[in-house]
This record gives C-alpha cells, structure tokens and sequence, in this order.
C-alpha cells in the first residue's frame, strides 16, 4: 500500500499524551485524504508507554510501535524510525503534544510543490521558561553561523523530509539537533523552513536539562569533523602533523647552522631547542593519528545496532 505521509513520534515517559496525539494526526489525515502510517517508538521507557502504544494499535491499524530495551535516547529513536518509514513524505513529532499536527499537511505540500529535500519548523513564539529560550536562541545562532544554513530553529523536533533524505542519512549519539546539517554533508541542500505553532506543555515534563548546551556543543564538533573528514582523515591530521614537524625542521636547522658558526653557543640549554623537540613530536604524532584513522575509516563496518525488544505492525 502506498503511503502518502509517515509520522515518526519517539516517546519516552509520555503514556498520558500519546492516544490524544495520535487520534489528533489521525483526524489531520483522514480530512486530507491522506494515506498515513504513525510510527510509535518507545524509547525504553518506564512507564506504560509501551502498554498505550498496543493499546492505540489495536484501534487503528496504521499505528505502529517500536520498544527499545533501554533508552537510547532520541536520536536513535528517530533513527530507527526512518529506517522503517515508507512514506512519500515522513514527518517527525515530539509526543508532548506541543507540535501540532495541523500543520501536517502544509509542510507535506511545502515538500513536495515547494522541491524542499527538508523543511524545518520553526517555534517562532514559544510556550516554555527562559531558562529554555534564551539557550536556545544562542545555540541556534550559532548553529547557523557555523553551520551556514540559514534556520531560526534546529532542535524544533516538527520536520518534513522527502523519503530518500532519511534513507540516506544517519542519526546517532544526540545527533538528532543537526539532521538539517547532516544532510546538507550528505547533499541534500534545499532546506526550508516553515513558521509552527508552538503549544503549551499538556502532560509531564520536559526530558532535556541544562546539560544539553555542552553536548550540543560537542556534537556540533563531531558532525563539522565527520562531514569535512570522516573519509580523508589524513587530510587534516596529516596537514598539521606536516605543519609542526616543518616548524621544529627548520627551527632544528637554525640552531645547528648557529652552532656552527658559533661553537660558543650552546645547543641544548636553549629554549628553541625544546620547542623544536616537542614540535616536531607532536607532528610526528598527528600524522600517525591520521594515518591509522585513514586505515579505521577505510575498513569501519557499519556502527548503529540497537537491541529492540518489540516491534508492532512493522
């Protein structure tokens, strides 16, 4: 069966919001004839997430459920997610009920009329404390300054991407704040963005502390360094290995031309000598660090298996 629209939900401690959530995407869908499938994935939760999800899929058949063993956490969830979408146009949710699903359809239209490989929603007025917003302004500021795509809000978890964009694309560690960067390495470059309504919290709590900012920021790191060099390694470690070797090259030379010519001055009791020594182990030491990374990214199998304990009409 063809499928217009899969709407990818990661939940975790959210037993309370989601059979409302789901019934609400249902109605979107039915009133705009689309054929739709809800992927449910159950990111080991404790409560009775799980139970819920069996619950709303014995409702209605397009529902469907993945249960991890254990939280993984949400960029898995997602992943697991695109590898089981099969819709034309796959859409992903936070099950907190503050996405609205009413904004299904025009992001859909806005993918496939508007020849956007993705298009990011963006909480332009937002229902949450400060301590969440102004984070949030900074990170996605410089977000887009490093990243050069031009987004408002990378960590809305409301976005629309064609099918083969998650197909092709992978999403590990707490990397789920950058698909948008992701896939740009990845050659899928035309991104949107779509302005969202933003809905106060109905059910529990937030799940995501202040502690996000500095893995965020290290995750920013990683995905610049895997886009740029996952697979030519040696070309930076190897660029700066040469750099640091050359420097303490010559600096080695100058000082051994010195002491020729002047058999007076002495050798190891000056500091450009030290500098010279370490320099030109710490280039020694690049250049071997790149060339076994070459050697690791040229064999590496693939790197994500997650244990799922169930699975639900998939």
């Amino acid at each position: 069966m063809d499928v217009d629209v899969s709407i990818i939900v990661p939940a975790f401690n959210e037993e309370e919001s989601l059979p409302e959530l789901s019934d609400w995407i249902a109605r979107v869908a039915d009133a705009n004839h689309l054929s739709y499938e809800i992927i449910l994935v159950d990111d080991g939760s404790s409560d009775r997430t799980w139970e819920v999800i069996e619950s709303v899929r014995a409702k209605n058949y397009r529902v469907k459920g993945i249960k991890f063993q254990r939280n993984y956490g949400k960029s898995a969830a997602l992943n697991e997610g695109f590898r089981a979408a099969q819709g034309e146009v796959v859409i992903t949710m936070d099950a907190d009920m503050q996405d609205n699903p009413d904004e299904i359809p025009e992001l859909r239209r806005m993918v496939l009329e508007g020849n956007y490989d993705i298009v990011s929603g963006w909480k332009k007025q937002r229902h949450d404390p400060i301590s969440k917003t102004l984070p949030s302004k900074f990170f996605n500021w410089f977000t887009a300054r490093v990243s050069k795509i031009k987004l408002h809000d990378f960590n809305c978890g409301l976005k629309a991407y064609r099918l083969k964009v998650v197909k092709g694309i992978e999403v590990y560690g707490e990397m789920h704040r950058y698909i948008p960067l992701i896939a740009k390495w990845s050659g899928f470059r035309r991104i949107g963005e779509k302005v969202v309504i933003h809905n106060p919290r109905k059910y529990g709590e937030s799940k995501f502390g202040t502690g996000r900012l500095i893995t965020g920021g290290l995750d920013l790191v990683s995905i610049l360094f895997v886009g740029k060099y996952s697979k030519r390694p040696m070309h930076l470690f190897g660029t700066w290995g040469i750099f640091f070797f050359l420097m303490g090259f010559i600096i080695s030379v100058y000082l051994i031309v010195t002491r020729l010519l002047h058999p007076d001055i002495g050798l190891s009791n000056r500091p450009p000598f030290y500098i010279a020594l370490v320099a030109m182990v710490i280039g020694t030491q690049l250049f071997l660090t790149g060339f076994l990374a070459e050697l690791i990214a040229r064999n590496s199998p693939g790197r994500n298996s997650y244990l799922i304990e169930k699975k639900l009409g998939l």
